[in-house]
């Protein structure tokens, strides 16, 4: 069932995605950037496919086999490195990799350099980075009030200042906006590196983005008091969106009425494009967060210095989400995000995610579709079968985007898989070690099915089920919608247990008239657990899940855990559920503040608690400041002490925290 690919001896170092991607054409390629962020075409072709809806092809197509991988398409990837040298001194590796920490590496290869990178000695992988999700929190216009400042006014008066509160998020910063105002008219803003920008030069070292600085900042707002454009016109960043989830974000961190409202403040806009020729020329995958992670860590060390302050602790806020790879901190940026955290005073809140919901709330709901991502299961014995149902909803009749499932199950089992369309045509059993690529079904679309043994991120064995739209130039057909059957047979058991997760995409507008949907496991299939983000998941991170003050219950949308190697996240839950905070580039008429809920809301709140803790002592290690979370969180009504998996350990007490933090400082002889 095996063949072995263009790729060369050493095509088991790269990402099964990267080996399907560039065993496909430039067309191909073309249109699968627009889905996929971790793809870029260098430039557009002169034709571009048109979409045709079809039911199904009108005959087999005889596809070609490529004698090598395709120029002109780029990779975004991290690398992960041995402890060996390149004989000649430099090798291909050296040749093309960007940013690095520890033994992994950024960089942004074109599929012809795939080859020379796996046959590097001192490459041990290469996978690539992995979807960042478009955070989908509910925004309500009604009831919204100014906050006041006494609902967030914690410890002293909002900490000494002597700390910055990184904001990693979409849809722009509003640094025009009151609640980011010093009283003098200047923004509290440092600087905003918008990572789609072209306004001004890129920050050193990342070759990509605008770089907006505070004088930048400070001379629009003085320019717009004359009159005529507004300052963020003036200077203006790549997303600038009504009701900006980024604003809004760092409004709840360290706005003016925001929980550290005396920090230093800065921004790193993820550029999501919503165009598609856009998507297809851009990166937004999580290598962008870990050049973020990256930045904000250096411009910390830059400001210490410019301010004379003997240190600047940094507390990060991520947003965002994602959902592959095995949710067990073994990613590519989660482990990147471990290694940055290792050093004290340095924290990053991730939010949990908003997959939690596992049923409709009301009639004709849909949230629930959104939360069945994880399912599991364990097979027995040895000769038995389970199966995972699998609905693939597109427009009802096809969908036009990719599908991808994620199985992770113990090395010491061996399991075949097996995969059956809605039309009834079975293809497998893939064995232990086997795979295809890219093979065309009865139905006309494409699937591909790796069973790959011992992961390089965590020797587990991993099970990847792709389903792809047939690209032609006059033709798309996509994958039939309806319920998809993988079944997972044991040859050898001895465990059984096994995990697996959907790459969820998001709701859009695909090729014209056509739209992607995400897909979903069946209720039956669906297990209710496990779906914190697997950003969320990271060793170091502080996950948040999403607190219903009001109700005194977490939200039915919050994510939940545990990890897929059963560590305990969320660690804690924060208010998350109609929160008024910064209205980011309100149009005229419109209120200047916004209410939003979602694990979105709740991180920056902690993420602004850590900022007043490490204001308090900047020697507090990322590991002593979830321990104090933990020690200091209360149980919800009805809860004990212990850890659950959509609450954490209880609900955050910002003053105790700043409390445990402030006497960890002193200790006691009793000698």
């Amino acid at each position: 069932m095996a063949k072995k690919p263009f790729l060369g001896g050493s095509f088991h170092k790269i990402h099964p995605m990267l080996r399907m991607i560039a065993n496909g054409s430039l067309n191909v390629n073309t249109l699968r950037s627009s889905e996929h962020p971790s793809i870029r075409v260098k430039e557009e072709p002169k034709i571009v496919p048109r979409p045709i809806r079809v039911a199904a092809p009108t005959k087999k197509v005889r596809r070609k086999k490529l004698k090598a991988p395709t120029e002109g398409i780029e990779t975004s990837v991290f690398v992960a490195r041995t402890s060996a040298k390149h004989k000649e001194g430099v090798g291909a590796a050296d040749k093309v990799l960007g940013c690095s920490r520890g033994d992994l590496a950024t960089a942004s290869v074109n599929l012809s350099e795939l080859e020379a990178l796996a046959n590097d000695p001192t490459v041990a992988y290469v996978e690539p980075g992995e979807r960042v999700v478009l955070p989908t929190p509910q925004v309500s216009e009604e009831g919204v009030r100014v906050p006041r400042a006494a609902d967030r006014n914690f410890g002293r008066g909002g900490g000494s200042g002597r700390v910055l509160i990184g904001v990693i998020d979409v849809q722009g910063f509003d640094f025009s906006h009151a609640d980011f105002l010093n009283s003098d008219g200047t923004t509290r803003f440092e600087r905003i590196w918008d990572q789609g920008g072209s306004v001004h030069a890129a920050p050193q070292c990342y070759g990509y983005g605008s770089e907006i600085m505070k004088p930048d900042m400070d001379q629009a707002l003085e320019t717009a008091k004359e009159g005529g454009l507004p300052a963020v016109e003036l200077e203006p960043q790549s997303q600038m969106a009504d009701g900006s989830h980024g604003t809004h974000v760092a409004s709840i961190a360290a706005g003016n009425r925001g929980v550290c409202h005396n920090a230093l403040l800065a921004g790193v806009l993820v550029t999501l494009p919503k165009e598609d020729y856009e998507r297809r020329q851009s990166f937004y995958d999580s290598t962008r967060i870990a050049h973020a992670v990256e930045y904000l860590l250096d411009m910390a060390e830059e400001l210490r210095e410019g301010y004379g302050l003997d240190d600047l602790p940094v507390s990060i806020n991520i947003s965002l989400g994602t959902n592959g790879h095995a949710h067990d901190g073994s990613s590519g940026v989660s482990r990147w995000i471990d290694h940055a955290l290792a050093t004290p005073g340095r924290s990053i809140c991730v939010a949990a995610g908003n997959a939690g919901q596992e049923k409709p709330d009301s009639p004709g709901g849909l949230g629930h579709i959104m939360g069945r991502i994880h399912t599991s299961g364990r097979i027995p014995a040895s000769g038995l079968v389970d199966d995972i149902f699998w609905i693939v909803a597109g427009d009802q009749v096809r969908d036009v985007s990719e599908n991808e499932c994620e199985i992770w199950y113990s090395p010491a089992d061996r399991f075949s898989v097996s995969v059956r369309t809605p039309n009834g045509e079975w293809v497998g059993p893939i064995a232990p070690g086997e795979f295809i690529e890219n093979r065309q079904l009865n139905d006309g679309a494409m699937v591909s099915i790796y069973n790959e043994l011992y992961h390089p991120a965590n020797g587990a064995n991993y099970i990847g089920v792709y389903l792809t739209p047939y690209y032609s130039p006059t033709e798309v057909i996509g994958v039939s919608a309806g319920e998809w059957v993988i079944r997972l047979h044991g040859v050898e058991v001895r465990d059984g247990g096994y995990d697996g997760w959907i790459e969820r995409d998001d709701p859009q507008r695909l090729l014209g008239d056509f739209w992607a949907f995400p897909s979903f496991f069946s209720v039956k299939s669906n297990v209710d657990d496990s779906s914190v983000s697997s950003l969320a998941c990271g060793q170091r991170v502080v996950s948040v899940a999403n607190l219903d003050a009001a109700q005194e219950k977490i939200n039915i949308s919050s994510s939940q855990g545990p990890t897929r190697d059963e560590r305990k996240k969320p660690d804690v839950a924060a208010p998350g559920t109609d929160i008024v905070a910064a209205n980011g580039f309100a149009q005229d008429g419109d209120s200047t503040w916004i209410k939003m809920t979602g694990t979105s809301m709740a991180s920056p709140f902690v993420a602004g608690v850590i900022g007043l803790m490490l204001a308090e002592n900047p020697g507090l290690t990322s590991a002593q400041i979830v321990g104090i979370l933990q020690r200091t969180s209360q149980p919800l009504p009805g809860d004990a002490y212990q850890w659950k998996n959509d609450a954490g350990y209880g609900v955050i007490q910002p003053e105790a925290c700043i409390a445990e933090a402030r006497a960890q400082k002193t200790t006691r002889d009793r000698t």
